[in-house]
């Protein structure tokens, strides 16, 4: 049974720094593509930061310059620092995980390939 278990969410002003954890309870590494997701306006999950085993990322153009995924594969962790964030940063962030192959643009834009998701985190900027 996997579970993704995150932590780091919290308040912090405007231009501030978090960072997020995301735990694997299985191999990560089985794993295509693990992610970091947020609501849009209509309420549904768009990719912010997704990373492939292999290392590969994808960002949020909106994130760009600003955000940076990785992996421990050593922990099963997926991490995401956030840094200079913004009022428009706040969200619940999700972290997902898909066993299928695609491209980083694909692994953004199509949350329905992400079959595995933890209960979220709350980031609130101010």
């Amino acid at each position: 049974h996997v579970q993704l278990v995150e932590s780091g969410g919290g308040s912090v002003e405007a231009g501030g720094s978090q960072r997020l954890s995301c735990v694997v309870t299985d191999d990560a590494n089985e794993f295509e593509w693990i992610g970091w997701f947020r609501p849009d306006d209509k309420g549904e999950r768009v990719g912010v930061a997704v990373i492939d085993r292999d290392g590969r990322t994808g960002y949020l153009d909106s994130v760009k310059d600003r955000f940076t995924i990785s992996r421990d594969g050593t922990k099963n962790t997926v991490y995401l620092q956030m840094n200079k964030l913004k009022p428009e940063d706040t969200a619940m962030y999700y972290c997902g995980a898909s066993r299928v192959i695609m491209t980083p643009t694909q692994a953004l834009t199509t949350s329905s390939l992400f079959r595995f998701w933890g209960q979220g985190t709350q980031v609130t900027v101010s």
